[in-house]
């Protein structure tokens, strides 16, 4: 076997060799030894005699130490390597550390970043200025701890909650770095130095009888050793048991499977949840004496460098000299090079799933595939965050204004910027501090709603500054397998052109098997019930159905996979293949063996049948079929046997007329269809189709056409079509709807997959992703320029399809046409992207974002789906069968996608509403007393001088009003039934003109600020009194009084504590006059006159606005009210 790969792959190690001397820095020189201790290079040369120079001699062992010796000089930007079994430590620490971390901040930079966050929205800044401006004396008034005290509680609990996140993070990292592994390390220096001995006779001396003593030495086994996740490094051996995640990118060298096969989950990679084979090297996997031998190989691995690509890998092994000395003892010097791709190679955060493996490891840390494709999360920002920032701007301007308004109708007399400042500081109540507290308090009642609420139960909200964003979504981008799909398969239908079986009639198919097996057997002489097909060339339906189950049960890659309580079970890369398995099982014919060679199964009459397998096709994104060559054991007889996509294999098989009605029937019902055929071979036809074939598989250029063509040729023609099977992907609960549902609110919906074209076109038609009879436009294998161009061009005089775009034509519209792209598709109803990597998901997320400026909300339940939610303006993750991983880096967390329609409908819509109208009312509430604050000092000469000081002012924006404004945050429009019923309730929240905070509702706002503060104030002045202190009851009882008032004329739904609030505050207002005699003159408060007045002021500053609430209820009502 290894003088065959020898031979095959001279071409491959020559060029190697020309790539790597090529990668060398010093190119006058012959070779350039490692910077290495001399006894490390002793080991890694073997035993080569040295010349008088101390250089390996050339003759022996120029070609080993000249590739050894490369990898030291690399060029700084190449990150290719080539490593050696037992590299040194100065080699290993050239490349990242294997440490795993997520935290945002560390020790030193949690203060200055977290300050930053906080302080580039304008109006902290604002409010830090103007506390900060109380330290001096000149422009100190009232308290300064009202001026303080407000920011300083924000301060703290956004540090601490951001603190506790990041400690949480900071555990989870640690746990991963602290994961013990076993690392296969060489012997002790001496036992390694007899080892060599030992070998070096085994080479030449031993007779082959007496070599397995040698390995019975009590040092014989592997000397291991445990280290955390965090110290392995390029070059370790090391060894995997089962349900090991695997610490770092490496390559496979052994399996405890003879055959050298071992199965992995990627769900954390790529996100889908059947198991994928890998191989270990042939060079290493036959190594007599295990790993202990493997430790003592003497040669290098060579591979490409980092990319994010998960499909891909490029590499060579190359073996000097092996222990157990095959090639020397043959007297050839001659390396053995082996290519490694992607089959040969375990990715990290993948898991080992059976048996256990020794991986050499060649990428860590960084460098690893699945780093690579994780980004580092953002700070989040909701938009009516960033909405209130700009109008913040606006008051501030609006304040400066005002204040020199004032300063210049006075003449800048005096210390006139002295003024100004001071002006600024008694209107700083325009942007107060306590919109801040209670926006933030605000979104914690509604982080607290989404979390007890019944009907989604499990539903955990993990970023509490986004409720509001999820009023506001536009965009879903969302995961296919486990988010839409349960990603469990179910064998529904069985076609055979004359029959059909339906998932009710699957025990018709079990009795016709057992008859047919039963037949043959002599157990039953002719078949009674089977309908007898009297046509010519015809066989009967029982010995037909036998043909097509023994078929299915034969042509796939299925490996039956003993736990350990002994059950089995079925192991492949699709789960289409193990749901055909499993329904063949169910109808009596059972897979119970299966390795490289032979498949064994079991009849209904509980015999076995063999199988030799012969050649096999594996099932290819290209090819879209695979196909396998069996040989009856029994009788000789060699089938070729294939199943693939209709597109494919009609034009394979012989003519019929009900292949294509029938495949579009089943694709309809949204099943997974696989037309399956079969043709004998005689022994002659198989050896010269082998014949051809190896010439084709040699073939140093075209090698993969040539054996296609070979296969299309000898195999692949005049088949016989046995019959159509449809296989079931099972959706998630009540998916459909959901779809439905959110696209009646006018959310685009995208689904980007890792899955193949075939499969998503199917998810996205049984969910109804797709509407009945759309057309859908399928781009694939795009190469050029010019086809994506004209792609795009259809697309653009086409809008109401669906597009559906492999990962390799997304890359190449990103790369060559990315704005021209986003902005077509954004338009169309449904797009749905296969083959994505996360990156890509990642990419078009930030793509729709920039290109729209519209919320976009990801959904996603796999580690694959992280940086797609982390890119998103909102991210969901679900918790499901592919882990906690997608759950744990989302904003909201859900146990299944349903639960999307009522988090958005219902909490998303409201929290939004809520927020926008205590914004506005808080802004509000700090533009009247403003207002009030500027007509009193215009009147009393500009003077800078306060209306209201001290408890007043610190009263006025807690206890006084804060109850009531903040009971706004239970307000409803309309009930929960309504909003899900009707979703075009939301699809207005979206668009320009029902959005709940605009330029619009602002100025309305604001011009009712100006009128009340102006009606209050003028009116008291009006009522003046002989002495000053009266201006200040009565305008302020009034202030409170209307306050109240208006809270009661915004509330749509009374809830019990709004009218609580309602009563308590003005309970405490009143009970406060008393204790606050220096504002309030008792006899004056409880007169008649205090009363009649207040009264009228009040009524002069609400009723108008009531009045005009009234009109506007008749002549524009709210879309909400008209479901009331």
């Amino acid at each position: 076997m290894h003088t065959g790969v020898i031979r095959s792959t001279a071409a491959v190690r020559n060029t190697t060799r020309s790539l790597a001397s090529g990668r060398t820095k010093g190119k006058g020189k012959q070779r350039e030894r490692y910077a290495d201790e001399s006894d490390e290079e002793a080991t890694l040369l073997g035993n080569v005699e040295r010349s008088a120079d101390g250089e390996p001699d050339v003759e022996e062992d120029g070609d080993r130490s000249s590739t050894l010796s490369r990898v030291g000089t690399r060029g700084k930007q190449d990150k290719s390597r080539t490593i050696p079994f037992r590299p040194s430590e100065k080699l290993q620490t050239r490349f990242p550390p294997n440490i795993v971390r997520n935290q945002k901040y560390n020790i030193f930079t949690f203060f200055p970043v977290v300050l930053y966050e906080q302080f580039k929205f304008f109006f902290n800044l604002y409010f830090l200025l103007v506390a900060l401006s109380q330290f001096v004396p000149a422009l100190k008034i009232g308290f300064i701890i009202t001026y303080v005290a407000p920011l300083a509680f924000v301060l703290c609990i956004t540090m601490g909650k951001e603190a506790y996140d990041d400690y949480k993070r900071n555990l989870r990292d640690r746990e991963a770095n602290s994961q013990k592994y076993l690392i296969i390390v060489p012997p002790s220096s001496h036992q390694r130095s007899t080892s060599h001995l030992s070998e070096s006779t085994t080479l030449f001396d031993v007779d082959p009888e007496l070599e397995p003593n040698l390995h019975s030495h009590p040092d014989s086994g592997p000397h291991t050793r445990s280290v955390p996740s965090s110290s392995l490094k390029v070059g370790h051996l090391v060894l995997l048991e089962k349900n090991d995640r695997v610490p770092a990118d490496m390559v496979l060298l052994r399996t405890s499977d003879p055959s050298g096969t071992c199965f992995i989950r990627t769900d954390q990679l790529d996100g889908e949840t059947d198991w994928k084979a890998r191989v270990a090297l042939g060079v290493t996997q036959g190594l007599k004496g295990g790993e202990r031998d493997v430790m003592m190989l003497e040669g290098e691995v060579y591979a490409d460098a980092p990319i994010k690509d998960i499909h891909s890998f490029v590499g060579t092994v190359t073996v000097h000299s092996t222990p157990s000395g095959l090639a020397h003892a043959r007297g050839d010097n001659t390396p053995t090079v082996e290519p490694l791709t992607a089959e040969n190679v375990l990715w990290a955060n993948t898991v080992l799933a059976a048996g256990s493996a020794v991986g050499f490891v060649v990428y860590t840390g960084s460098e690893t595939r699945a780093v690579m494709n994780t980004s580092h999360p953002e700070t989040k920002v909701g938009l009516l965050d960033l909405e209130i920032n700009r109008l913040a701007k606006i008051l501030c301007a609006v304040t400066f204004a005002l204040s020199v308004v004032l300063v210049a109708l006075n003449g800048f007399r005096g210390l006139w910027y002295i003024y100004v400042f001071r002006f600024l500081i008694l209107f700083s109540s325009i942007i107060p501090i306590s919109l801040r507290v209670n926006l933030d308090m605000g979104k914690t009642v509604y982080a607290h709603q989404i979390m007890s609420d019944s009907e989604i139960p499990g539903t955990i909200v993990r970023t509490s500054t986004l409720p509001e964003e999820l009023g506001r979504i536009e965009y879903l981008l969302s995961d296919k397998t486990g988010t839409l799909t349960q990603n469990e398969m179910e064998m529904k239908k069985l076609h055979m052109g004359t029959m059909s079986y339906g998932f009710d009639s699957m025990d018709e198919v079990a009795h016709q098997l057992a008859m047919a097996f039963g037949a043959e057997h002599g157990t039953s002489g002719t078949i009674a019930t089977g309908a007898q097909l009297a046509m010519r060339g015809r066989r009967d339906m029982s010995s037909r159905v036998r043909d097509v189950v023994l078929s299915l049960a034969l042509c796939h890659n299925v490996t039956p996979v003993t736990n350990d309580d002994g059950t089995i079970i079925y192991q492949a890369s699709s789960p289409d293949e193990v749901a055909i398995v499993k329904w063949t099982e169910s109808v009596g014919l059972t897979l119970i063996a299966r390795d490289r060679i032979s498949i064994t199964l079991q009849t209904p009459t509980g015999s076995a049948l063999t199988y030799d397998i012969l050649e096999l096709f594996p099932f290819t994104s290209e090819s879209k079929r695979m196909g396998i060559v069996v040989r009856d054991t029994h009788t000789g007889e060699i089938l070729f046997l294939q199943k693939g996509a209709d597109v494919v294999m009609a034009r394979i098989v012989q003519r019929n007329d009900w292949l294509e009605e029938e495949t579009g029937n089943m694709a309809r019902e949204g099943l997974r269809t696989l037309v399956v055929g079969r043709k004998r071979l005689t022994g002659q036809q198989y050896a010269v189709f082998k014949q051809r074939h190896h010439e084709a598989s040699v073939r140093a250029d075209g090698r993969n056409e040539a054996m296609a063509g070979v296969v299309a040729e000898y195999l692949e023609r005049e088949m016989e079509l046995l019959g159509l099977t449809g296989v079931e992907d099972k959706l998630q609960d009540e998916v459909k709807s959901s779809l439905e549902l959110l696209r009646n609110a006018g959310i685009k919906i995208w689904m980007l997959t890792g899955d193949k074209i075939e499969t998503a076109r199917c998810i996205a038609i049984s969910t109804k992703l797709v509407a009945r009879n759309q057309y859908i436009h399928e781009v694939a294998k795009m190469k050029t320029s010019d086809q994506i161009r004209d792609e795009l061009e259809f697309l653009q005089s086409k809008l109401d399809c669906c597009l559906v775009i492999d990962g390799e034509s997304l890359q190449l519209c990103l790369n060559l046409y990315k704005n021209e792209f986003i902005e077509i598709t954004t338009k169309l109803s449904a797009v749905v992207a296969c083959r994505c990597s996360p990156t890509q998901k990642a990419d078009v997320a930030r793509l729709i974002r920039q290109h729209t400026k519209k919320r976009v909300c990801c959904i996603g339940d796999g580690g694959n789906d992280v940086s797609m939610i982390q890119a998103a303006d909102v991210g969901v993750g679900i918790v499901g069968k592919e882990g906690k991983q997608a759950s744990l880096a989302a904003d909201f967390s859900v146990t299944q996608f349903s639960h999307l329609t009522k988090l958005l409908m219902w909490h998303g819509r409201n929290s939004y509403r809520r927020s926008a109208k205590l914004a506005q009312f808080v802004i509000h509430r700090g533009l009247i007393i403003s207002v009030m604050q500027a007509v009193f000092s215009a009147i009393f000469y500009f003077a800078p001088i306060a209306l209201y000081q001290g408890w007043l002012m610190i009263g006025y924006a807690t206890i006084y009003t804060m109850a009531p404004v903040f009971s706004l945050v239970l307000d409803t429009d309309v009930n929960e039934d309504l909003a899900l019923i009707y979703p075009e309730l939301y699809k207005e929240l979206t668009k320009a003109y029902g959005r709940a905070l605009s330029y619009k509702t602002f100025f309305q706002w604001l011009m009712i600020s100006v009128y009340q503060g102006a009606a209050i104030m003028i009116m008291s002045l009006v009522l003046f009194e002989t002495e000053f202190l009266n201006i200040v009851s009565i305008s302020f009882t009034a202030l409170i009084i209307n306050e109240l008032i208006m809270v009661a004329l915004e509330i749509t739904t009374w809830h019990i504590y709004m009218v609580i609030s309602e009563v308590v505050t003005l309970f405490f207002y009143v009970l406060s006059i008393a204790f606050l005699p220096e504002y309030f003159d008792l006899e004056f408060v409880v007169s008649t006159r205090f009363a009649w007045k207040v009264a009228i002021i009040v009524a002069i500053s609400a009723l108008p606005l009531y009045v005009v609430k009234l009109i506007r209820r008749r002549i524009a009502p709210a879309a909400s009210s008209k479901l009331l």
